[in-house]
């Protein structure tokens, strides 16, 4: 249960969340063919810095990794993650309920409506490694790819502090579909996005840019070299008719009854932890 907030955000940062953005053509059709597309000015200023201290806060409170960074794998050493913290804080509940994002991504996706599918909160520590290459969907039972991640950071995000890049296109490869982050995953991925000439696209984050990306888009990380921790925000919106698959993995298994309580394989997504967004 969200914990009521003593001190909630001013009434200008939660109106633009409920605003509408507007989303280009050129947006929607670079997003169909690459994967993915990073969009300037979502957020403001003043609304991130309304937000950021809540979530941050929330993170140091819930993260359970107890080992030091040095001892960690690779996996381990790519960030701290903290899921569904809008149950435990009614200010993230309104960041991650926002229409504004919603909308955008039911835009993106070409469906009318989207549920929430989870969030997390992904932080980079200061000298975090490298996220190795993956797609997001490995771990998701989804029975399409209508499924879309919104990567917020939080702060300015200039290139020695780890922001995400993405194999242009990447999104309609299927080889590697089948391998979870890791070592191999980055080997693997590496070699074959390259053969395949998907162009890496990697660039540093304005305050207030945000990206979109789908399931199935191959996407990865450099380490954070700087002083402070890269701290970012992720909300995963799927079709709101998106059906569940059969589980092909335990990754799969896991997801579906901790994100999906109640719902089976050929079920539409309808549990409490999935409302519509938009």
């Amino acid at each position: 249960m969200a914990e009521l907030d003593a001190f909630p955000a001013p009434r200008s940062t939660r109106l633009e969340l409920e605003t509408d953005y507007t989303l280009s053509r050129s947006a929607i059709r670079q997003f169909a063919e690459h994967g993915f597309v990073k969009l300037k000015n979502v957020l403001s200023a003043e609304t991130i810095a309304a937000y950021e201290p809540e979530i941050t806060g929330k993170v140091i409170e819930l993260n359970t990794q107890p080992e030091p960074l040095a001892e960690r794998d690779t996996y381990g050493k790519a960030f701290l993650q903290v899921t569904n913290l809008w149950q435990d804080s009614e200010r993230v509940l309104e960041f991650v309920s926002s229409p504004r994002l919603a909308r955008i991504a039911a835009q993106l996706l070409g469906v009318q409506s989207v549920r929430l599918y989870h969030d997390q909160a992904l932080y980079k520590e200061s000298g975090g490694g490298v996220t190795p290459w993956h797609a997001d969907q490995y771990y998701w039972p989804f029975s399409t790819d209508r499924c879309v991640t919104i990567w917020v950071p939080l702060q300015e995000t200039p290139m020695e502090m780890g922001p995400l890049s993405f194999a242009a296109g990447s999104h309609t490869f299927e080889y590697g579909r089948d391998l979870p982050i890791g070592d191999e995953s980055e080997r693997v991925l590496q070699e074959a996005l390259a053969e395949q000439n998907f162009p890496e696209v990697s660039e540093p984050y304005e305050l207030g840019e945000v990206s979109y990306h789908l399931g199935w888009t191959f996407h990865h990380a450099p380490p954070n070299t700087t002083s402070i921790p890269r701290r970012v925000m992720t909300i995963i919106y799927v079709d709101a008719a998106m059906t569940i698959a059969e589980p092909v993995n335990a990754n799969q298994v896991a997801d579906l009854a901790g994100w999906m309580p109640g719902n089976e394989p050929g079920d539409t997504i309808s549990s409490p932890l999935n409302p519509v967004l938009y």
